[in-house]
């Protein structure tokens, strides 16, 4: 009985780290709204307003922090270019042969592509800020490169529903997106990466390519 007090009362020592809990607690309750909910005329709007303007409104307003440290930067432009060329290089031929090989990409991305590359940029932007820019920069101060992975898991988690293929891999490509970004000290190069990636794939997908 003894015991089990000392282990109750052990509870009160506990040390939360605001920053952290407001993070994760936030970051969740925006992806969890983005998914039931339409807030303006489309989802690439959405994603903005949810993912950029919200998330900078806290760091400015309540962390009392500047958006640059959280990765709104230019940062290493040069190693990020160097980076983003790679990756699309690397990324193009996978990206075809999922397009045209796999029913159920083609199944899924199967729409009219119309106004495709700014609408999905946009969508993605606001993506890549929650998680590459908000979130790894956010965590990493507490747990340092361990916020590679941890940034990565809500990432996978938000691409349920899409095809099993994209979906099993993005706790992998969340890690190396986040990576890009710690690397460069922005998450503009894996949103470059990114928005090509989710491009291309429906292009190719939709058959407006091939």
């Amino acid at each position: 009985m003894k015991e089990f007090v000392r282990f109750l009362l052990r509870g009160k020592q506990l040390e939360i780290d605001w920053k952290i809990a407001i993070l994760t607690i936030a970051s969740t309750l925006l992806i969890i709204a983005d998914y039931y909910f339409n807030f303006t005329a489309g989802n690439y709007l959405d994603s903005i307003v949810l993912y950029i303007v919200i998330p900078v409104g806290i760091t400015v307003f309540i962390f009392k922090e500047s958006p640059k440290s959280y990765g709104l930067r230019i940062g290493d432009w040069k190693a990020g270019l160097l980076i983003t060329v790679i990756g699309i290089l690397l990324m193009a031929p996978v990206l075809w042969y999922l397009g045209t090989h796999q029913d159920a990409m083609q199944r899924y991305y199967h729409i009219q592509p119309s106004g495709l590359i700014w609408k999905k940029g946009l969508e993605m932007l606001g993506w890549e800020y929650l998680f590459r820019g908000w979130l790894l920069f956010g965590y990493a101060r507490k747990y340092g490169p361990d916020a590679l992975w941890l940034q990565a898991v809500p990432f996978a988690i938000a691409h349920l529903g899409k095809p099993a293929v994209e979906t099993f891999s993005t706790i992998f490509g969340g890690f190396v997106f986040g990576w890009v970004a710690w690397r460069t000290k922005s998450f503009l190069y894996p949103f470059i990466i990114h928005w090509f990636v989710g491009t291309f794939v429906i292009l190719i997908a939709s058959g407006a390519w091939g």
